[in-house]
């Protein structure tokens, strides 16, 4: 079985957790570490000779450019992150379908290639903003992989399809590629536990992640995804404060991000998202 490898490309202090104490008018006053993590992760994929798909941030391709040129010469697949990292459902649909516009824009002028996969930040494509999948659709975008079939207190939609799957909508048909979890069964209820990327992979013990992976390709013959941030394969990158929460879900275990996803590399096939949904 091939599973998706995906990466999204943001700076550290993009990410929402740090949103209420760094303002977007204020990311050009952090220093940028998005090179160097993007060359990093790229150096830890050729030593396992593994393509992936890099979702990338717009602003942060407007800026780097060269780093976008570079995923795209490796052999990745380059999908969009959209411009700004801004939540869906507190865009609106004109800011949205404007932003998304841009960064798609932006990445298929760099790329000389069309761009056919998106991913929202923080998953933010929710009961309340299906509407972003007609605005993805009519944009030209094949795919999206923004939804998280869990309860969490940002995004989730926790009866969603669990595995690759198409969307109908009023405007056509989207293919929808969730962010994997597994079931739990407990006292005769379902409870689903999100796995194999970003802070769950740096929460959760090596081994869950792993028999969870085998579990979904084994027992349910579908593809898993693994996910992460460039931002999380760099430990020494500077602190931002915020509050407690915040930082735990930023910060707990960074340090070893980049030997879990070497462990799973080593120990599973991954392809980049397209590929694997036949586009």
């Amino acid at each position: 079985m091939i599973n998706a490898l995906t990466i999204d490309v943001e700076e550290y202090f993009q990410v929402t957790a740090f949103s209420a104490v760094v303002k977007e008018e204020a990311w050009g006053n952090y220093p940028s570490r998005a090179k160097e993590s993007v060359l990093k992760t790229l150096e830890l994929l050729d030593e396992f000779y593994v393509k992936g798909t890099f979702f990338v941030l717009g602003w942060v391709a407007e800026r780097y450019p060269g780093i976008v040129r570079e995923i795209h010469a490796r052999g990745h697949e380059v999908a969009s992150h959209g411009y700004s990292h801004k939540l869906i459902y507190n865009l609106g649909e004109r800011k949205f379908r404007e932003d998304l516009k841009r960064g798609k824009k932006l990445l298929e002028d760099i790329c000389q290639e069309n761009v056919l996969g998106y991913r929202a930040p923080s998953y933010s494509i929710t009961k309340k903003s299906l509407w972003a999948l007609d605005i993805l659709m009519e944009e030209g975008f094949l795919y999206d992989s923004s939804i998280f079939p869990i309860f969490h207190d940002i995004y989730g939609m926790p009866h969603a399809e669990r595995f690759p799957h198409e969307i109908n909508r009023p405007c056509g048909t989207i293919k929808e590629f969730p962010l994997s979890t597994i079931e739990l069964k407990f006292l005769g209820m379902k409870y689903r536990l999100p796995v194999a990327g970003g802070g769950y992979l740096r929460l959760l013990p090596i081994g869950i992640s792993k028999r969870a992976i085998k579990g979904i390709n084994d027992n349910e013959k579908q593809p898993a995804v693994l996910y992460f941030h460039t931002w999380e394969i760099d430990p020494a990158q500077p602190r931002i404060k915020g509050g407690w929460k915040s930082g735990f879900r930023h910060y707990f275990n960074l340090d070893k991000t980049a030997g879990r996803v070497k462990d799973i590399l080593s120990s599973f096939k991954f392809a980049p998202m397209r590929e694997i949904l036949g586009f």
